[in-house]
């Protein structure tokens, strides 16, 4: 075990645990972006960075380990303009239309602008102008709101094994982006969705097929089959006010589906 200090709180952790693990421990808190615990652990956004005193320039708090005596500073006046500016620059070459995504609300990067009182972009400049990949059958890929957290990157590679996307080009270049810079749809992507569940943004969503669902509900010539995907087979049925972990496959001997419609 060892002892380190944060905004004057004593704390002791195991030894290997990071500055923001350490902190979190005490309660206090440090923003971050790309962090992801034990899946994207690279330091790449650099939200979470800390002053550690008596060393020069910022900690990574994600990457950095905490160490016997250090003194870490999480709320100072320089660090807190440092991650201002990092968000700054971040939304510079971000899709703004918030009003109008898919994750208006429920989004990472918006409650960091929010948290930082970002009510004006002072480094708006030019933007990467990348074409939306929505041939996937199942995903909408836009890279106009991206933040290269690389989390979707991490999240295929590194839990699905598959590793259909990655980081590509560099500068101002970079982006996330597939083999040859294909579609999703012409790539070994599964469709598996984890790389939604664990974008920060809207940079990837599900295909919304609601519209033509209710097309085909309206039309009386049309026989409408609704099933379930395996995925969802239990977590369903709470919506049904079933008991938690209930089977909805069948229920008192008829198929859910039929129950649907």
């Amino acid at each position: 075990m060892i002892k380190l200090n944060i905004d004057g709180i004593d704390v002791e952790v195991e030894e290997g645990t990071t500055i923001l693990e350490a902190a979190r421990k005490v309660n206090i808190n440090i923003p971050t972006l790309c962090f992801l615990k034990e899946i994207n652990e690279v330091g790449d956004c650099r939200m979470c960075v800390v002053e550690v005193e008596g060393r020069r320039g910022f900690a990574t708090s994600c990457i950095q380990k905490a160490e016997d005596g250090m003194v870490v500073k999480t709320n100072t006046e320089k660090v807190n303009s440092a991650r201002r500016m990092v968000l700054d620059l971040i939304l510079s070459n971000h899709d703004r239309k918030c009003l109008t995504c898919v994750r208006n609300g429920n989004c990472e990067l918006q409650k960091l602008a929010e948290e930082f009182g970002m009510t004006d972009i002072r480094y708006d400049g030019e933007k990467g102008g990348h074409e939306i990949d929505d041939k996937s059958p199942s995903l909408v890929r836009d890279f106009n709101k991206c933040v290269l957290c690389r989390r979707c990157v991490a999240t295929c590679k590194n839990v699905q094994g598959i590793g259909a996307i990655e980081s590509t080009e560099r500068g101002f270049k970079s982006c996330i982006s597939t083999a040859e810079n294909r579609s999703l749809n012409d790539v070994n992507c599964t469709f598996c969705g984890q790389c939604i569940e664990n974008c920060p943004v809207g940079a990837l969503k599900e295909k919304d097929n609601t519209n033509e669902v209710w097309e085909k509900l309206k039309d009386k010539d049309a026989f409408v089959v609704v099933q379930t995907a395996p995925a969802v087979r239990v977590g369903i049925g709470e919506e049904f006010g079933m008991p938690i972990g209930t089977t909805v496959t069948r229920k008192n001997g008829y198929s859910i589906k039929k129950t649907w419609i």
